[in-house]
């Protein structure tokens, strides 16, 4: 499978669990923990898309896009264990989440970087 097909498929699953979040934060649980878990999958959806998209421009947009996947699956779904079953998925799983969306945003960061100094 193309990475860019596990980058829009991943964006599609978290979309999709973002609006469930959403929905589920207003009708039980921790609110706090399920809407942050829904925002963070809400918005890094539509930027895996972006990704994919730009991989095409730079090859960097593929492995900063597998952190930002990665991590926010990671942080989503500690949160969402929080809040309904009061268990985090594994110990750390949030910080290492965390963490790696940090790492997928700075690797785009490069990627613009070095597509601004081949541009001249």
């Amino acid at each position: 499978m193309r990475t860019t097909a596990i980058l829009v498929i991943a964006a599609g699953l978290l979309g999709s669990a973002g609006v469930a979040l959403a929905a589920a934060a207003s009708h039980g649980g921790d609110p706090r923990l399920l809407a942050s878990a829904a925002a963070l999958s809400l918005a890094h959806a539509p930027a895996l898309l972006g990704l994919a998209a730009l991989s095409e421009k730079s090859r960097l947009f593929i492995p900063a896009g597998l952190l930002l996947a990665l991590g926010t699956m990671l942080f989503a779904a500690d949160l969402t264990l929080r809040a309904t079953a009061g268990n985090a998925l594994f110990p750390m799983s949030a910080p290492i989440g965390g963490f790696a969306m940090i790492a997928g945003w700075v690797v785009v960061v490069i990627a613009g970087l070095v597509m601004a100094t081949r541009r001249g």
